[in-house]
Parts: structure tokens; sequence; C-alpha cells
């Protein structure tokens, strides 16, 4: 069952190694596990719902405090803490559109306001109940998992837009096709909340953005149903899915999607490589975006990152013999983690290997025997570290954006050092990484942890984390990149949005929201952070 106020399957334990906690405590100093709120102690508090009864909606109380939420870190502090202010009057699961224009029609007899609800993945507020003067009904997707139809000849899959990403991968595995999606909430995200958040996959690189997947679908509306057709390609004025994409259920409720899979990859290999220092990693980066080799994934941590890396790795005998062969090969302490995917033919693969061992060479790198298979092992596992630093009294953020490659190394710096320095006048200091998880020809994505002690006042932990929140998110507006290259806008982001569309582009958003959602049916907050409902 999923955790209800943590990461993942709540059967799942996850520990720090002493190696991990040892590096946190001399950074940070000793954190301090604090008492959580049991789930019997915040159903308790949770007021009656304001709905009358129907058979439509469910009201139990400990549903609603499971779709409060979301995971984000301020979702985390209310959850752990009991704090959770407020939570969804009801719960809706529909299995169809025709089940969700039902509740349209509900919530305009009784004013109330939807919010779409997919895996509840969402780390910046988007799926976060708001304080409201109407009824909230959270809009549960999980009845309409499942492939729906699938046309092998075209590779067109339409799947439920609740349809978790192994039961998306699981469909298609039968037919010998794949999407080749992976986020790292992969686990528990949904393909509806992929495309309506613009979602990009650690894999990206080789099977493209969700942009690139989505063919099209069914978005059913306050203004009624929204249908998009699938095309190979089509010049017929603007594409009309751009305005599902990145919608963060503001328009209406996702209930269909149709993606293009492709054909399963005969093989995958992940390969670990380590450079020098991070200058010379970031010509590798860029040289490997510009290669045009049929690459998959290429992903380059931070001195800082790679040291934090091997920490969490604990001290077993391969990892120890691993750092004196680094040091015997003369790289220390500012080398960079690097690794590489690589996906299709056996042939193309093995081509492509040796040419990207040649760039490696070229930069001094050398390869990291067994570092490519432990991260695809491990790769959807980071986010329970989550709940085992929480544990042990840290809390952690991510962060993220784009830019060029020429901004990219000052933004670099910048992020790093409004984090690193973010609590100074607290007393309190912060462990701040990146890596480079996504290039382009033009440039980079940059994604950022911090960690930071957890106050013993869950309201002082909250301020901690909008001061450092505040400080990076501004240093990322000033060097002119993205707010958000793949997480969506959510409520923490929404504040930003205005600085990267413009006056006209806001009003163009503002202008087709209303279009669809004329009477507010849809629960506001979202993309424009626009008060309560």
């Amino acid at each position: 069952m999923r955790r209800w106020n943590g990461w993942g399957d709540d059967s799942v334990e996850t520990r720090l190694p002493p190696r991990a906690l040892d590096l946190l405590e001399t950074l940070l100093g000793p954190g301090t596990p604090l008492r959580d709120a049991t789930l019997d102690e915040v159903v308790a508090a949770v007021p009656a719902s304001r709905l009358a009864p129907d058979d439509r909606l469910d009201v139990d109380p400990i549903d609603r405090v499971r779709h409060a939420r979301g995971q984000s870190l301020p979702d985390w502090i209310a959850l752990r803490s009991g704090r959770l202010g407020a939570v969804p009057d009801a719960v809706a699961r529909p299995a169809d559109a025709a089940a969700v224009a039902a509740l349209f029609v509900l919530a305009e007899r009784t004013g109330a306001a939807l919010l779409p609800f997919g895996g509840g993945t969402s780390v910046v507020g988007g799926v976060t109940t708001r304080p409201s003067d109407r009824p909230i009904v959270t809009v549960d997707l999980e009845a309409t998992a499942g492939l729906r139809h699938l046309d092998e000849t075209s590779g067109l899959a339409t799947f439920g837009a609740g349809t978790t990403g192994p039961a998306l991968e699981a469909a298609l595995e039968p037919f010998g096709l794949t999407l080749g999606h992976y986020p790292q909430s992969f686990e528990a995200s949904t393909v509806g909340g992929w495309v309506v958040t613009r979602s990009a996959g650690q894999q990206s690189r080789g099977f493209g953005r969700i942009e690139d997947l989505f063919a099209g679908g069914h978005l059913e509306t306050p203004r009624g149903p929204f249908d998009l057709a699938t095309y190979p390609a089509s010049a017929a004025g603007p594409d009309l899915r751009e305005i599902v994409l990145g919608s963060e259920g503001r328009l209406g409720i996702l209930t269909d999607v149709t993606v293009r899979a492709g054909a399963r990859a005969r093989l995958e290999r992940f390969s670990g490589y380590l450079v020098p220092d991070w200058e010379r990693a970031l010509l590798l980066a860029r040289r490997l975006a510009r290669s045009g080799l049929p690459l998959s994934m290429v992903r380059v941590s931070t001195p800082l990152e790679t040291a934090t890396t091997f920490a969490l790795t604990g001290d077993s005998r391969a990892t120890g013999l691993l750092r004196r062969y680094l040091g015997w090969r003369g790289l220390g302490p500012e080398r960079c983690l690097v690794i590489v995917g690589l996906t299709g033919h056996p042939s193309v693969v093995g081509a492509t290997a040796r040419v990207v061992d040649d760039l490696v060479r070229g930069s001094n790198g050398v390869a990291g025997p067994g570092i490519g298979s432990a991260w695809q092992h491990a790769r959807f596992a980071a986010p329970y570290l989550r709940n085992a630093l929480w544990d042990a009294g840290y809390a952690v953020d991510t962060l993220e954006t784009a830019t060029d490659w020429t901004t990219l190394p000052d933004l670099a710096v910048a992020i790093g050092r409004s984090l690193r320095h973010g609590l100074e006048s607290s007393g309190e200091r912060v462990h701040a990484f990146s890596h480079l998880s996504h290039g382009y020809p033009s440039g980079s994505s940059l994604y950022t942890s911090y960690v930071f002690r957890l106050a013993d006042d869950p309201d002082e932990t909250l301020e901690r984390w909008r001061t450092l929140k505040t400080a990076a998110s501004r240093v990322i507006v000033e060097h002119g990149a993205t707010i958000s290259h793949q997480h969506g806008v959510g409520v923490d982001h929404a504040s930003y949005l205005a600085v990267e569309k413009g006056p006209l582009g806001m009003e163009t958003v503002e202008t087709i929201i209303r279009t669809f959602d004329p009477d507010g049916r849809m629960a506001r907050g979202a993309l424009l952070g626009d008060g309560t409902t």
C-alpha cells in the first residue's frame, strides 16, 4: 500500500549507510529525529465533509487524508507533523470519461471544485488541497487504468490516464513494444500525470520527452469533451496537444492518453565513468550532447554529488577497491561521475560504446566497473532515501532547471552557493549537490538536491525550506533559466511563471483556462497560484 506520509510502498524500508550518516553529521551536525503524527491522530482532526451523501463520492476521513497532499516537502511537513490544513471533502474514482462528465454535473449542482489526482507524486504542490470556500472533490483516476486500444501497425497505444508506469510497460511488453518513459517517480506516477506536467524520463534523450510521445487523447472539460486526434505530423494550424501538455489539471480531466510506442530494444547497457574534474565533465557532457550518437541517457554529477553517491553506497569491499583504483589512476576528490545509457541493436550499442569510451579517454576519464549496472539496479530507489533521511532528522528536497551551455557553469555555481549559504543567519548548514540529467545540443538540465536539518518546530522547518527554495528560484530566474525542466509548475513555482512567459503569454494562458473552465469548476492554485478556490 502507498505510504500515507512519505514516499512509495509502505512495505519498503530504507536505511542510511553509516558512512552516509557520518557524512551528514560532519557537514550539517547531528540530526534530531522527530515524532511523527499517527494516521489515527490526523484522521481524528478531519472535519466533516461539506457534501451531501452520493454513491460516487467517498467521504471516509482516511481516504480524504490519503488524497490531501502530494510529495513536495511542504506536503511532507504537513503530513508528518499532523498539521494538515485543508483536506478534500470527498474522493471520486470515475472509471471512464462518461463518469467524469457526470462529476462535472455534480460539481455544478453542488458548487464543488474538482482536483485531478493521478499517482500523487507531484513535488511542487500540484495535487495539494488548498483552503477553499467551496467543497473540493479529489478525482482519483486509478479506476481508468489499463490498455484500452493498441494499433500494433502504427505503434499507437491508448491507455486510461490513471495507468502507472510499470502497468503501462507490462501491457506493452507482450507485443514487443515499450514507451521508454522512466521518470524517477516511474513506479507510482501515471501516464496522464506525465502529460499534464510535461514530464521528462531518465532516458528521454533516446525515447523523447512526453511531448514527443503524446499522440493524442481525450480531455473531459467543464465545457464538454475535447478530443485530440492522432496524426504522425500535421501543419493544420496550432498543435492543440500543446494546450493539454503542461496544463496541470486547470482545463479539465484527462481520461485517455494515446502514446507512440516503439520496438523494445534487444540490448540496453548503462556504463559508468569517472573524469578528473567538473570542467572536463562539462566539456564531455556537451560533446556527448552534440555528438549525434544514439544514446538513451547521459548523466553527469558534480564532485559533491559524486562524493555523496559514493557515501551512500556504504563501505562494501567493491567500493573500497574502486576508491583505491581511482586513486591509483590519479582521480582525486574533484572527480565527477558520468553514466551513459545505450539502448538499441547490439551492433549499434557496441559501436556507440567504443566511441563513448574514446570521448571519455579524451577527457582523461576512466571506466568505473560496475557503476552503471549498480545505478540501473537502484534507479527508482533514490526517492525512498527521503524516508530514511527524515527518520534520521534531515529534510531533503530537489529543484531543477535548464539553460544554455554558456550560462550553465555560472548557474550551477550560483544555485549551489545560494543553497549552501541560505540558512547561515539561523546558524544552520545545507548540503547541496547537482547533476546534469538531460543534455541537448544547445544546453542542459541541472538537477539539484539539498539536505538540511529538521527543526523542532515544523513551522520552522517549513520556513527553512521556503528560504532555500526562494533563494535558488531567484537565482534561476536571474540567470534567465527555466523555472522547471521536468517537475512542472504546481503551486511552488507559480509565482515565477510570469517572468518566463511575459505579460502577453500569461494573458494567453489565463484566457485558455477561462475558455475551458469559465465557471471555475476545476480547483485553483496549480499553474497560476491564483489564491483560494
